[in-house]
């Protein structure tokens, strides 16, 4: 089993469509996939048409309250989700008295068994819920908007995987770096992508998610991109990154 943190501190990056539809894309190689919303905006919960807002558990009751991660998980397709709502907000203050609070999303997942792939959608910022998420992962793949101000923020983001790595969870890598929004017919979006692999090198997929309408649309029906439409660029794209994902087993 593969528990992989998708985490970026800057917000509208694409990280949450890239847990979304890399999911849905390994689920149709046939893998079992989890997908964890740890971001309290809700956006992964909403954008696979579940209403946050009528769940009675989630992600919040199993920090909160204790409850087993198993029994918030709810089927979508062919993949399974384990939801959050606003409700989630409050965590990081909530929390804060309770010994081992960045274990929480470790040790819920603890419990779990016959999935291939664990995804866990981390809010953008780097406080406790993100730091849960990290603690939890073995791997990390961040998500880069192909913008001049992508790698703004970066080092802070290494910095924190660094220090978790070494103090919380040793097993923690970058593993993957996913570059989004990708428009081939500007300049600077190339100049970005080439400065990322200058960064990160081999750490960066081949598969270069191409800007694409269908991809925000699909989230306004609450659909992944292959029920929305699956002759797209964007399903094209994360099919193809799915499959370079499952590569990495080998």
């Amino acid at each position: 089993m593969r528990i992989i943190a998708l985490a970026n501190q800057k917000g509208g990056v694409g990280k949450t469509t890239s847990t979304v539809n890399l999911g849905a894309g390994l689920a149709k190689n046939g893998k079992k996939v989890l997908l964890v919303d740890l971001d309290p905006q809700a956006n992964l919960t909403y954008s696979l048409g579940i209403k946050a807002h009528e769940l009675k558990e989630t992600i919040y009751d199993v920090f909160k309250n204790g409850k087993s991660i198993k029994n918030i998980i709810i089927k979508k397709n062919n993949f399974f989700v384990a939801p959050t709502s606003i409700d989630l907000s409050g965590a990081e203050i909530e929390l804060v008295s309770i010994a081992g609070r960045e274990l929480l999303l470790k040790d819920a997942l603890e419990g779990l068994a016959g999935y291939d792939y664990i995804l866990i959608d981390c809010p953008p910022s780097l406080g406790l819920l993100t730091l849960n998420g990290l603690v939890a992962a073995e791997e990390v793949f961040i998500a880069i908007q192909t913008e001049y101000l992508a790698l703004q923020g970066m080092s802070k983001m290494l910095e924190t995987i660094n220090v978790i790595k070494r103090r919380l969870n040793k097993r923690l890598s970058v593993s993957g770096v996913i570059c989004t929004l990708y428009d081939g017919r500007k300049n600077l979006h190339k100049e970005v992508v080439k400065k990322v692999k200058e960064h990160f090198k081999s750490k960066v997929f081949k598969t270069i998610i191409r800007d694409n309408i269908s991809l925000a649309e699909s989230t306004s029906y609450g659909q992944t991109i292959f029920e929305y439409k699956n002759n797209s660029y964007g399903a094209e794209d994360y099919l193809k990154l799915a499959r370079e994902v499952v590569k990495m087993e080998r």
